[in-house]
C-alpha cells in the first residue's frame, strides 16, 4: 500500500510533527510505501509579506493546491492521510484528491474543524461558542488570537472551508484521537458514519523498573492555559514536597517560585526519560481540553500515574473508578488539585498500583503496534470494503 502523508509543519517542532514522523516510520516498518507532501510555516511570520501570504493562503492556497495535484499525479498513492493543512496547503487542496479518486483519511489532532484557533479555548479556559452557534464569527468578536489580523484570518479560512464543503465533501474518514473529539464533531454536524477513533501511540516497553520517585513532575510548556501556576501554588502550600517542572517558558510571568519548585527547562530523549523515572507521579493541571496529552503515555512507559483535569480527553484516558490509571480533579480547582496530589504522594502503594495500571493500559490500548493495527484495518476497509 502506498500512503501519502500531507502536513503543513508548524513554526516550531510540535506534537503533531512527532505524530506524523512516528506514523511514517511505523507504516514503513510494516512494509508500506510512504511519500510526503510537506510544507512548513517556519520563519514565515517574521516578515509582513510572510504574514500576508499566510493570511491569504489559509483561505485558498494556489501553490498548495497545485503542489498536491502534482504529487498525486507523480506518486499515485492508494490513500492520502491528511494532518494539518494551514496555512500553505489549505483545505481547498482536498478537492484534488477527489478529482484523482484517491480516498482521504484526516487525522484530527485538535478542534480546528469547529473552532478557528483549534483549541476550544478563550482567555485560558475552555470555550465552545463557535460549536454552539455553528459558525466561527465569535473568533473575531472575542479576538481569540489576541491579534485582529490573526483572528480574522483564522475565521475566514474556517468559514471558506465550511462554505465550500472542503472537509465534509472530500474527506472519506475523520480519524479522531479521542472519543471526546468524536462527540464534538458529531455535535457540529459531521456524519457519524465517517468518524472513527484512533488514538495517538507510543512504543510500549516490555517492562519497567518500579521506582518510588522523589518529586512531583510536570511536563509541558509553562503557559497559563496549561495550568502550571496551579501546581506552583500547590507547591507553595506544601514545602515538604519537591516539584520539578520540565518545559519551555512561553510567556512573561510575575510568579515567584518557592524553593521547593525546580525549573528543569525543555527536556527530551534520555533526559526526559530519566526525569519521569525519578518522579513519583506526573501532574498535568491543564485549564484547556488539549487534544491527546502525550505526557500521560510517556509517564505510563515507566509505570507512573498522572493527575489531570476532569475534562476533554483527560477523562477517558485517565479514567475513573476501578479502571483509573491516575486521578482526576475538578478543572481549575486549586483545592481539588491539592487534594489529589496529597492523596497520591502520601499513599505510595496506591501510586504504584495506579502506575502499573497505566503501564498495562498503554500496552493494551496505546502501544504503537496496537494502534497500527487500527490504521491498517481502516485503510483496508476504505480500499477494499
Amino acid at each position: 500500500m502506498k500512503i501519502l502523508l500531507v502536513h503543513n509543519n508548524y513554526g516550531k517542532y510540535s506534537g503533531e510533527e512527532a505524530v506524523v514522523d512516528k506514523m511514517a516510520s511505523t507504516f514503513h516498518e510494516h512494509g508500506h510505501e510512504v511519500c510526503f507532501y510537506r510544507l512548513t510555516t517556519e520563519r514565515s511570520r517574521e516578515s509582513l509579506s510572510g504574514k500576508i501570504k499566510g493570511f491569504l493562503c489559509g483561505i485558498y492556497s494556489p501553490s498548495g493546491v497545485k503542489g498536491l495535484r502534482e504529487i498525486l499525479e507523480r506518486e499515485k498513492p492508494d490513500v492520502v492521510n491528511v494532518h494539518n493543512l494551514y496555512p500553505f496547503i489549505s483545505p481547498a487542496a482536498l478537492f484534488e484528491c477527489k478529482k484523482a479518486k484517491v480516498p482521504v483519511v484526516m487525522t484530527v489532532h485538535n478542534f480546528r474543524l469547529i473552532c478557528p484557533t483549534g483549541l476550544f479555548m478563550r482567555n485560558g479556559k475552555p470555550c465552545e461558542v463557535c460549536l454552539q452557534k455553528r459558525n466561527e464569527w465569535s473568533c473575531i468578536r472575542y479576538n481569540c488570537e489576541h491579534s485582529y489580523l490573526k483572528s480574522v484570518g483564522y475565521t475566514l479560512r474556517n468559514v471558506y472551508a465550511r462554505w465550500t464543503g472542503a472537509y465534509k465533501d472530500n474527506v472519506n474518514t475523520f480519524a479522531c484521537i479521542t472519543e471526546f473529539q468524536e462527540e464534538k464533531l458529531m455535535e457540529a454536524g459531521f456524519d457519524k458514519n465517517k468518524i472513527v477513533v484512533i488514538p495517538n501511540s507510543i512504543d510500549a516497553p516490555s517492562g519497567y523498573e518500579a521506582t518510588l520517585g522523589s518529586y512531583i513532575a510536570y511536563i509541558g510548556r509553562l503557559s497559563y492555559e496549561k495550568g502550571y501556576d496551579l501546581l506552583v501554588e500547590t507547591a507553595r502550600k506544601h514545602p515538604e514536597i519537591q516539584f520539578c517542572l520540565a518545559g519551555a517558558k512561553r510567556e512573561d510571568t510575575n510568579i515567584a517560585f518557592p524553593e521547593n519548585v525546580r525549573l528543569m527547562g525543555y527536556l527530551k530523549g534520555k533526559e526526559l526519560e530519566s526525569f519521569i523515572k525519578n518522579a513519583r507521579l506526573v501532574a498535568i493541571p491543564s485549564r484547556c481540553y488539549e487534544g491527546f496529552p502525550m505526557a500521560i503515555l510517556e509517564a505510563a512507559q515507566f509505570g507512573k500515574p498522572c493527575i489531570g483535569p476532569d475534562h476533554g480527553g483527560f477523562t477517558e484516558i485517565i479514567g475513573k473508578g476501578e479502571s483509573a490509571i491516575g486521578r482526576l480533579f475538578e478543572p481549575n480547582n486549586l483545592n481539588d488539585l491539592e487534594k489529589q496530589v496529597l492523596t497520591l504522594w502520601n499513599q505510595p502503594v496506591l501510586t504504584e498500583e495506579l502506575g502499573h495500571k497505566a503501564y498495562e493500559k498503554l500496552r493494551k490500548e496505546y502501544s504503537s503496534e496496537v494502534v497500527y493495527r487500527k490504521w491498517d484495518e481502516l485503510f483496508t476497509k476504505i480500499l477494499y470494503g
